[in-house]
C-alpha cells in the first residue's frame, strides 16, 4: 500500500501533467482556425482573435478533445473551400476569466480592373446621334496596349478603303522583291494626300480589285473586310475592328508590311490636303497625327457615310483610332459625330471616368454647333 503523502504527490504530479497537455491543445485549436478558402468575393481568410490571457484554457464545448478538434478543422476548411459566395464564420470558445475569442472570416477585394469597353460606351452617351445614324469606334492606346471598342456590324469604308489599297499594293511589291514604279508613287500620292478617285480606281485595277484586297487583308488579319464588287471600291465593307487592325500594320511594329513601306505610307498619312484636316486629327495635340478620312452620300438614302481612321497624339499618348459611321443626315452632321467619337475614344486612357465624361461632353456641344 502506498502512504496517503505519496497518493496526494502522485495526483499533484498527474493534475500537472493533465494541465501540460491543454496547452498544446490550446495552440493545435487556434492553428486549426487559420482557414483560407475561396469566395465569389475573393479570397477569404479566417482569422482567429485570442483573448489575452494569463493562463487561458479551451472551453470543453468548443474543444473536448485533439480528436474532435481535428475533425472540426477539416470540415471548417471544406466548407470555407466549397463556398462560391457570401461570408463564412467560424467561431471558437476561449475561456479565460469569463473572455472569450472569436474567429472571423473577412471577404478580400481583387484588384480593381478598368473595363474599357464600358468606359467608352460610357462617354459615348454623351454624343449627338442622330435617328438615323449609326456609330461604331475602336481604339488602341500604343504605349501601354489598352483598346477600347464600341458599336459593331458592317460600314462602307467609302475613301478609308485607299489606305488598305496601298497596303495590298506594298505587300504585293514587296512579294515579287520589288519597288513601285514612278507611275504608281504618283498615285498612291495623289490617292491618299488628295482623296482623288481616279488614282484609287487605276491602283485598284492594279492589285487585282476585291481578291487582292481580299487576299492580301488575309494575311494583314482583317477577318472582317470584303472587297466592293467590280469597280466599287468604296463600297468595300468593313467594321472598326479591322480599321484598328490595319492601323496596327501600318504603325506598329509586328507587321507583314516592312519598314520602309511602312514608312512610306505613314508619310502619306501625315501630309492630308489641307480641305481634309478633319476627322480622328481633332482628337490630337496640335499638328500631331496622321490619317485617312471617307465620305460618301448614298443615293439610295441620301445619307452619309463618314469615317476618319489614323494615330494621334494627345497629352502624350499615341493612340489608334478609327471612326466610321453611317446614315447621317448631311456630310458636316457625320464629320461632328466622327470627331466627337475620336475625342471621347482617347479620354478614356487619359484619366478617370470624370475627365473622360468631360471630353465627350465637350465633343458634344460641338458637334450641337456645327
Amino acid at each position: 500500500m502506498e502512504s496517503s503523502t505519496a497518493a496526494r504527490g502522485r495526483a499533484a504530479r498527474s493534475t500537472r501533467s493533465r494541465s501540460l497537455l491543454r496547452r498544446p491543445l490550446l495552440s493545435a485549436a487556434l492553428a486549426s482556425v487559420a482557414v483560407v478558402g475561396a469566395t465569389a468575393a475573393g479570397t477569404v481568410y479566417v482569422k482567429a482573435r485570442a483573448a489575452r490571457s494569463d493562463a487561458g484554457t479551451v472551453a470543453s464545448a468548443a474543444m473536448p478533445s485533439a480528436s474532435s478538434t481535428a475533425s472540426e478543422s477539416a470540415s471548417a476548411s471544406k466548407s470555407a473551400t466549397a463556398s462560391a459566395s457570401a461570408s463564412v464564420s467560424v467561431s471558437v470558445s476561449v475561456s479565460e476569466s469569463s473572455k472569450s475569442g472569436e474567429a472571423s472570416v473577412e471577404p478580400v477585394a481583387d484588384p480593381t480592373v478598368v473595363d474599357y469597353d464600358a468606359l467608352l460606351a460610357s462617354v459615348m452617351k454623351a454624343l449627338d446621334v442622330e435617328d438615323t445614324a449609326k456609330l461604331s469606334v475602336a481604339v488602341l492606346d500604343l504605349d501601354s496596349g489598352r483598346s477600347a471598342r464600341y458599336g459593331g456590324g458592317a460600314f462602307d469604308t467609302a475613301s478609308i478603303v485607299k489606305v488598305d489599297i496601298l497596303a495590298t499594293l506594298l505587300l504585293q511589291a514587296q512579294d515579287t522583291g520589288t519597288r513601285l514604279t514612278g507611275r504608281e508613287k504618283s498615285y498612291a500620292t495623289a490617292m491618299i494626300e488628295n482623296s482623288d478617285n481616279a488614282s484609287a480606281s487605276a491602283l485598284w485595277q492594279d492589285i487585282g480589285e476585291a481578291d487582292g484586297l481580299d487576299a492580301a487583308n488575309d494575311r494583314l488579319g482583317l477577318t472582317d473586310t470584303e472587297g466592293g464588287d467590280g469597280a466599287l471600291w468604296g463600297l468595300t465593307q468593313t467594321t472598326a475592328a479591322d480599321q484598328l487592325v490595319l492601323l496596327q500594320q501600318v504603325f506598329g511594329n509586328d507587321s507583314e508590311l516592312s519598314e520602309a513601306s511602312r514608312a512610306y505610307l505613314r508619310g502619306l498619312m501625315g501630309q492630308i490636303a489641307a480641305d481634309q484636316h478633319w476627322g480622328v486629327s481633332a482628337a490630337a495635340d496640335g499638328s500631331a497625327w496622321a490619317l485617312k478620312n471617307g465620305w460618301l452620300p448614298r443615293s439610295t438614302t441620301r445619307l452619309w457615310d463618314i469615317n476618319s481612321i489614323g494615330r494621334v497624339t494627345v497629352a502624350g499618348h499615341d493612340c489608334l483610332v478609327a471612326t466610321l459611321s453611317k446614315g447621317n443626315s448631311t456630310k458636316e452632321r457625320g464629320i461632328s459625330l466622327i470627331e466627337g467619337a475620336a475625342k471621347a475614344a482617347v479620354s478614356v486612357f487619359l484619366g478617370d471616368g470624370a475627365s473622360a465624361s468631360a471630353s465627350a461632353s465637350s465633343a458634344a456641344t460641338a458637334s450641337s454647333l456645327r
